[in-house]
């Protein structure tokens, strides 16, 4: 399965207004998160954001990655997170991008939340030009966030450990595949198969042969910034 290219990621927290305030006026709390792309040339996958309870998670570092993270992170499929909503009374909202976000680009969605429960947010996105890496804020407060109160994060990247690192162009769903580059496979050929951080492309300038990514392709953490404004 190829990229989903629908229509058209330590964290350095910044905060502004009065966070430990609260608005109990109602229920009903509104949410804007703007992701922006801090790559060179790195495309990333529409966006990923979820709403839930305590008793949900995104992943877990150093255990195996779910099937939707899977997806998410081999061919940037986040249709499973989305509808996790209707199928996971844990999950609040779940919403995805317009499309590809460009390196230097943003791009923004909406969530909305009916409750007066710690609520928090999850984000994520695959770098297309890998074969699994994303970014993610795994799990964000914001239920504290007064109206108008908002969060800037500072996203890495992660390795889902669900395919190995081969940098081939059979196996990079972004542009470097040259758009016949597979996404999503069951098989899981990543000796390690736990999340972990990512640890850089290589490339054809370091020294693997058959990749088909170069020295643009390179990536420093953060790769992407996040942010959370309260807007209701």
């Amino acid at each position: 399965m190829k990229l989903h290219l629908f229509p058209i990621l330590a964290s350095i927290i910044i905060l502004s207004g009065c966070p430990n305030s609260h608005d109990n006026s109602s229920n009903t709390k509104k949410y804007t998160v703007t992701v922006t792309n801090l790559t060179n040339n790195q495309p990333l996958s529409p966006v990923t954001a979820i709403a839930y309870n305590n008793d949900y998670k995104l992943f877990s570092i150093g255990s195996p990655a779910s099937i939707s993270l899977e997806k998410l992170a081999e061919s940037g499929d986040n249709s499973d997170y989305i509808a996790s909503k209707e199928t996971n009374k844990n999950v609040l909202d779940a919403v995805s991008g317009a499309g590809i976000i460009l390196p230097g680009s943003s791009d923004t969605v909406s969530l909305t939340t009916s409750t007066n429960t710690d609520t928090y947010l999850s984000v994520a996105s695959m770098l297309v030009n890998t074969n699994d890496g994303f970014i993610a804020d795994n799990k964000q407060v914001i239920s504290t966030l007064a109206k108008g109160d908002s969060i800037t994060v500072k996203l890495n990247v992660w390795d889902s450990g669900t395919e190995a690192n081969s940098e081939t162009a059979a196996t990079i769903p972004g542009p470097a595949g040259e758009g016949e580059g597979e996404g999503f496979n069951s098989v899981r050929d990543d000796t390690q198969d736990q999340v972990t951080l990512h640890s850089g492309v290589i490339t054809t300038e370091d020294g693997l042969a058959t990749s088909t990514l170069n020295s643009t392709h390179r990536f420093l953490n953060p790769a992407a910034q996040v942010t959370i404004t309260r807007t209701e």
